[in-house]
């Protein structure tokens, strides 16, 4: 597996003092006499301030509810009832510090009723400093929003973070994506002039970076500029003006900052002539054609995991979407996080119940071994435990790519298994 790598890594203050701290705190009590429990309890450790926080704990819910509602999970002669708890960890919320963020997690981690966790810290600078703190707690973390694929190195380097997986999409997946994406309208309209806007935050970054040094500059295109934006940012015309100036045929937009889908709007009004695409949080999902009056039509975005999106070429992700609205009375809006996180419990209820047991080394011998068929497409775990990501939802778990149509409607584009149309040009967006 090749070397991916992100340029944030645990600080020393953090790891001598909060870690320290933290640690201690979780280990205290450790020697308690187990109980028989009455059930199995999952926590939901995450930044509940952001959208995608927020929906992950529902679909979270939604999963335990399907499962209690069939009996709940069985263990040997006994079934048992899932319970969540979750804790919201702040750690994406503007101001909040990732020592504070990992200390926090750390006082979660002090209840002892708690047999494994899902979703999992948001911000990739969060998990990378609290993986000391999970491998001392042992039990599973199936992560599903922070993005480094570090963590993965981190597994392989080290058993002791074993019990340490992600079934979302990491960096590395949305850079293929995002590459196939590129050649495809390289390919289609001959473009390859880019101008790239990024969020200055660790899993933005590394994208961008990543895209020039694997992709851009290996195929020939011109990177025109670069431009990072605090996650507060919500003027980019100086950056959209410059693009156009420059002759940019695609704007590469990587944000997940709620003020970031104000992009949409000032492209249009601008009428910059290139395609925008990437991905931008607040512009996935369907309520962001009202919310920006119709300005994202035309602009790409990728929907990091199917079933965040329905496909009429794949009915188990369009049955979870619809089964997430009827639960809670409204659509998915997070292109990143609830189908995981959904397919998460599913992955824990299956492995307790083919390991007949809540012991963690068991646990984790029985998710290592997982292969389901869920709204992602097609569940199964590198040894580095990554969810494989790929382009067939029968051999790999899938994200997306979509278009926004001139009607308000989202229609997937890439990958070909569930391609719903082709791509259009906006009409001031000139073909070459």
């Amino acid at each position: 597996m090749k070397n991916w790598s992100v340029m944030v890594w645990p600080t020393a203050r953090i790891r001598a003092g909060v870690l320290l701290l933290a640690g201690l705190l979780v280990l205290a009590g450790a020697g308690r006499a187990a109980t028989v429990p009455e059930a199995v309890v999952l926590g939901v450790p995450t930044s509940l301030t952001l959208l995608e926080g927020r929906e992950s704990l529902l679909a979270v819910r939604l999963a335990v509810e399907e499962i209690n509602a069939a009996g709940g999970v069985r263990l040997g002669p006994r079934r048992l009832p899932l319970k969540v708890v979750s804790h919201d960890l702040r750690g994406a919320a503007p101001g909040v510090a990732v020592e504070q963020a990992v200390a926090s997690l750390g006082g979660f981690l002090q209840d002892k009723s708690l047999h494994a966790l899902v979703v999992g810290p948001f911000r990739s600078e969060v998990l990378l400093s609290s993986m000391d703190l999970l491998a001392q707690r042992r039990i599973p973390l199936l992560g599903t929003i922070a993005m480094t694929p570090v963590s993965e190195a981190m597994v392989l380097k080290n058993p002791a973070y074993g019990n340490i997986f992600r079934v979302g999409l990491n960096t590395r997946y949305l850079v293929d994506y995002l590459i196939s994406s590129m050649r495809f309208l390289e390919q289609r309209f001959g473009f390859k002039r880019v101008y790239i806007l990024n969020q200055d935050v660790a899993w933005a970054r590394t994208t961008a970076s990543k895209m020039i040094r694997l992709f851009f500059r290996r195929a020939g295109w011109q990177v025109l500029g670069q431009k990072s934006f605090p996650s507060g940012a919500g003027d980019f015309s100086i950056a959209l003006e410059e693009a156009r100036a420059q002759g940019a045929q695609v704007l590469l937009c990587i944000f997940d900052s709620p003020s970031s889908g104000r992009l949409a709007r000032q492209w249009r009004r601008l009428k910059v002539p290139a395609l925008l695409c990437g991905f931008v949080s607040p512009m996935v999902g369907p309520g962001a054609w009202q919310a920006f009056e119709g300005q994202v039509a035309g602009s790409l975005n990728v929907i990091f995991e199917l079933g965040n999106i329905p496909s009429r070429r794949y009915p188990p992700a369009a049955a979870f979407y619809q089964a997430f609205q009827r639960r809670w009375g409204q659509p998915v809006q997070s292109g990143h996080g609830p189908a995981p996180s959904y397919e998460a419990v599913y992955i824990l209820a299956e492995a307790m119940e083919r390991s007949g047991s809540l012991e963690p080394g068991a646990l984790v011998a029985a998710l290592e071994a997982t292969d389901r068929q869920g709204c992602m497409g097609r569940v199964r775990f590198h040894p580095d435990h990554q969810a494989y990501f790929g382009l067939d939802p029968k051999r790999e778990a899938l994200a997306a790519v979509f278009q926004w149509t001139p009607r308000g409607g989202r229609r997937i584009v890439f990958p070909p298994a569930i391609a719903e149309g082709d791509i259009e040009l906006p009409a001031f967006v000139p073909a070459p």
